[in-house]
């Protein structure tokens, strides 16, 4: 197979991905319709690196890791951390409550590592899940190593319509306290009204004009390598994941004015990364034979199952201790099973469904968006990625 032809096929699938969760308002994810033509295509004629073929090594695919997740760090606000520490706090008790429930339960009836490699990948996306198969797959766990990217791609289905029945019972319940005169616009949300900061303070000298893609590609691969060296600087007192340092520069780099945020889209590059490595991702199915795929059912139903009862459980005391409700204490809980741009799609149809009133409409966008947004940010950007590099270490 050629290359080209090899990259045309992929891609497609990636589009097939796409329009299908674009008809059905992200109920059926994208990740999900991919995977599943990846899964046929590697059961019949795709040749078992059609991926490498395409162009995407492994190389090049770290290059990329190192990329997105040093970009992830430069789209953290700490001033909208700071307005939605109750979001947080949720999110985090959340986490706490699918690491409880599945080390409780689960570890009884999957084993330890199966639990271990599930975690992360249930409260992340596709670098926890990536960090998690890799080491599965280096500790010899083939089986493991597909159960990852497995767990990553069906988790949403439990996210989903969860999170959609949550918010339209707290949309309902706000709608009815605003029309009844109880709150109004100024008595809802977090947003942060302050004057956006001034980006790339360290370059005032520097005209606009020399702020090339190239530059912008630069300055991320160096705080990329940057944090490479200092986790390997810190291996023989503290092993911390090269990727986890990576989020932490990024937060770093953007504070003190070395990168602006988002620079990977400014530098018209975010699109392809991410195509590169949902297709790395997907590569990972190669190893999944029909009968692996039977075997992982009862782990992957039951990890899912037992982790979001254990999220309801905690998400709700800690919702109790600071008085939100639970059904928004809920929702924000369960971003960890999809992350961003899910949660925002999520919360705007239910917006969309509940009233077409631009006040009304202005005053459920205000409470629920930011704290959805935030605690997406907080589960599947931050903490999925620090678990990974803690749990891949277990393996």
């Amino acid at each position: 197979m050629s290359q080209m032809l090899a990259l045309s096929m992929l891609v497609f699938i990636l589009f097939i991905g796409d329009v299908i969760a674009i008809r059905t308002k992200a109920w059926i994810p994208s990740i999900f319709i991919s995977a599943t033509l990846f899964l046929v295509g590697y059961w019949t004629f795709f040749p078992a690196n059609i991926v490498e073929l395409s162009g995407i090594h492994s190389t090049v695919a770290v290059m990329l890791i190192y990329l997105l997740i040093t970009n992830m760090g430069t789209l953290l606000s700490l001033q909208e951390l700071i307005n939605q520490w109750k979001t947080i706090l949720i999110a985090l008790a959340g986490i706490l409550g699918i690491i409880a429930a599945l080390f409780a339960i689960g570890t009884f009836l999957f084993g330890s590592e199966t639990i271990i490699v599930a975690i992360p990948p249930l409260v992340g996306g596709l670098v926890s899940a990536l960090i998690m198969s890799e080491g599965a797959a280096d500790a010899g766990l083939p089986s493991l190593a597909v159960f990852a990217i497995v767990i990553y791609v069906m988790q949403g289905f439990a996210g989903y319509p969860l999170t959609a029945v949550m918010l339209k019972k707290e949309g309902k319940r706000l709608l009815q306290q605003f029309r009844n005169g109880e709150i109004n616009e100024k008595q809802v949300g977090n947003r942060d009204e302050s004057s956006p900061v001034k980006e790339l303070t360290l370059f005032n000298w520097m005209p606009e004009k020399y702020n090339t893609e190239f530059f912008k590609f630069f300055r991320l691969a160096f705080v990329g390598y940057l944090a490479y060296q200092v986790s390997v600087w810190l291996a023989p007192y503290i092993a911390i994941h090269a990727f986890v340092l990576c989020l932490l520069f990024g937060v770093i780099a953007t504070s003190v004015g070395f990168l602006e945020k988002h620079p990977l889209k400014k530098a018209n590059g975010f699109g392809f990364a991410i195509m590169g490595l949902m297709l790395y991702i997907l590569d990972g199915l190669k190893k999944a034979t029909p009968d692996m795929m039977v075997e992982l059912i009862y782990p992957l139903i039951g990890c899912i199952v037992i982790g979001v009862a254990g999220m309801y459980v905690f998400s709700l005391i800690m919702g109790k201790v600071l008085k939100v409700s639970k059904e928004m204490a809920f929702a924000v809980s369960l971003t960890a099973l999809y992350g961003f741009p899910a949660d925002y799609i999520i919360t705007n149809e239910v917006i969309n469904s509940l009233t077409q009133d631009e006040k009304e409409r202005e005053v459920l966008t205000s409470h629920m968006l930011p704290p959805m947004l935030v605690a997406g940010f907080i589960t599947v950007t931050i903490v999925s990625v620090i678990l990974a590099g803690i749990f891949v270490g277990f393996l």
